[in-house]
C-alpha cells in the first residue's frame, strides 16, 4: 500500500525516485507535516503551477512549454520544470508562445486556479500569492501522505 501511494504521488507529479527522493529529505529538515511538506514543494514545482495557472491542459503540456523556454518567471526564462516558484513570483507566457494554439485552447477549457494561485488571461499571466495549503490542492486522485512518508522512513 505504501509503495502504491509513493509511486501515485510520483506518476501525479512525473517525478522520478532521485527527484522524489530529494524532495523528501527536503520535507523531512523542514518544520512542519513531512508529507504536507512533501506535497507543497511538489505543488510550487513551475511545471505543476502552469498547469494550475491553465497554460497546459496536462502536466506534460505544461512541462514541454516550460522546458521549451516559453515560461517566464519575474520576466525571466526558466526552462527547468522543477524550478521551485517562491511565493510573490509573476509566472507569464512568453509573447511567442501566446499564439501556440494549445495555450489558448488550455486557457478557455481549464478551470479556475486554486486560491493560492492569481490569473489574469488577458495578460497570459499568474502570481504564486501564497504557499499552498493541502486541502487547497487539487489532486487528480485520493492520496494519504503518511503513508508516503512511511514508505521512506
Amino acid at each position: 500500500m505504501r509503495l502504491l501511494e509513493k509511486q501515485k504521488l510520483r506518476a501525479m507529479y512525473g517525478v522520478n525516485e532521485r527527484q522524489m527522493r530529494a524532495y523528501f529529505a527536503k520535507a523531512t529538515r523542514r518544520e512542519g507535516v513531512t508529507g504536507e511538506e512533501l506535497i507543497q514543494q511538489l505543488e510550487t514545482r513551475l511545471d505543476a503551477v502552469t498547469l494550475r495557472l491553465g497554460f497546459g491542459l496536462s502536466l506534460r503540456q505544461a512541462r514541454q512549454l516550460v522546458s521549451h523556454g516559453h515560461v517566464l518567471v519575474d520576466g525571466k526564462r526558466v526552462d527547468i520544470p522543477s524550478y521551485q516558484v517562491k511565493p510573490g513570483q509573476a509566472i507569464e507566457v512568453s509573447p511567442k508562445a501566446r499564439v501556440f494554439v494549445g495555450v489558448r485552447e488550455a486557457l478557455e477549457l481549464s478551470p479556475e486556479p486554486p486560491p493560492y494561485l492569481y490569473r489574469n488571461k488577458d495578460e497570459f499571466s499568474g502570481t504564486l500569492s501564497r504557499t499552498p495549503e493541502r486541502t487547497e490542492i487539487p489532486l487528480p486522485a485520493a492520496l494519504d501522505e503518511r503513508l508516503v512518508v512511511e514508505h521512506y522512513s
